[in-house]
């Protein structure tokens, strides 16, 4: 699915008692964070049109389940090197609430593909910013001026053009991927919540594993024989997901947020071109007007991160 598209402010965290595994230091690059953007944003979308198209004939739990098979493969063989000491967490807990969230998340937006055109599913799941705004407030306690607010009212009003409640057209599978962003937006708080103390390839690696567990564990709800061909299109979802996030991590670690997050909506563009050459389905007027305003609304919001995260750092 659509995955960060803005990266807000961490909050002030207790010093821990050992020194925390940081990430590899930041070189700015802006060129090439926009191209490694671009980059995980191709994959992104090939996993989740590979996805739509295996939902034809396969449970959607069994197609994440796929997914994250292949994911915790790749975590698990990228860590052994290193020894697998290093994926130890300081916070379990909330690595294991992260991991169930994404897990969720994700099953809820693969679920939609299913009944819905994958450009009108990726637009509705943008709205995901929005969400993190408003669970700002109960979970990390933040104060939200009005311009974020009148920016998550606004991106609501595109995510209801391009649901439209009470068409003919409207279907209860829309819903999902707001229930997916919604989700999803928790996990980016509970993200931020630990970014000070966990290296980002231990979050992966316990997100990979916790999914895999979890949807292992519902598989005897929906299982059916899997076929050659379900099996490799679940490799290739899993390892262009992957591939996709990988690339989208390394971006941040080369441009700022801000600069980045115009390029993430790219993911829409590639979902529609897939869309329209692998399934024949363009999206209409109202899934473009309302992509466009779901995409300022967000764009705001990451200005207004981008100059609130200034203000706390006096930067």
């Amino acid at each position: 699915m659509p995955d960060t598209l803005t990266r807000v402010p961490l909050p002030v965290e207790p010093v821990p008692a050992e020194p925390p595994q940081r990430p590899a230091p930041r070189r700015d690059n802006s060129l090439r964070g926009i191209g490694l953007m671009l980059l995980g944003s191709v994959f992104l979308s090939a996993a989740d049109v590979a996805s739509k198209y295996l939902t034809a004939t396969t449970p959607a739990i069994q197609v994440v389940w796929l997914r994250y098979a292949a994911f915790a493969l790749i975590m698990l063989a990228v860590a052994a090197p290193g020894g697998f000491k290093q994926l130890k967490p300081r916070r379990a807990s909330m690595q294991i609430l992260r991991g169930v969230a994404v897990t969720v998340s994700s099953i809820l937006f693969v679920s939609s593909l299913k009944y819905l055109p994958i450009a009108d599913a990726t637009a509705t799941s943008f709205v995901s910013p929005l969400f993190v705004t408003a669970l700002s407030i109960p979970l990390l306690g933040e104060k939200i001026g009005w311009r974020r607010w009148t920016a998550t009212a606004v991106g609501l009003i595109g995510v209801l053009i391009v649901v439209r409640p009470g068409g003919s057209d409207f279907q209860l599978a829309s819903m999902l991927p707001v229930l997916s962003a919604v989700t999803w937006a928790f996990a980016l708080i509970v993200t931020r919540m630990m970014s000070a103390t966990e290296n980002p390839v231990t979050t992966l690696a316990w997100s990979a594993v916790v999914g895999c567990i979890v949807l292992s564990a519902l598989q005897p709800l929906t299982w059916q024989p899997l076929s050659t061909e379900a099996l490799l299109v679940g490799l290739f979802i899993g390892v262009s997901s992957t591939v996709g996030h990988w690339f989208v991590i390394q971006a941040f670690r080369h441009a700022d947020a801000s600069l980045l997050a115009p390029f993430s909506y790219v993911q829409l563009l590639w979902a529609s071109a897939f869309g329209f050459v692998l399934f024949s389905v363009l999206p209409d007027a109202f899934t473009w007007l309302g992509s466009a305003i779901i995409i300022a609304s967000g764009l705001y919001t990451a200005h207004r991160e981008r100059i609130r995260a200034r203000k706390v750092t006096g930067h």
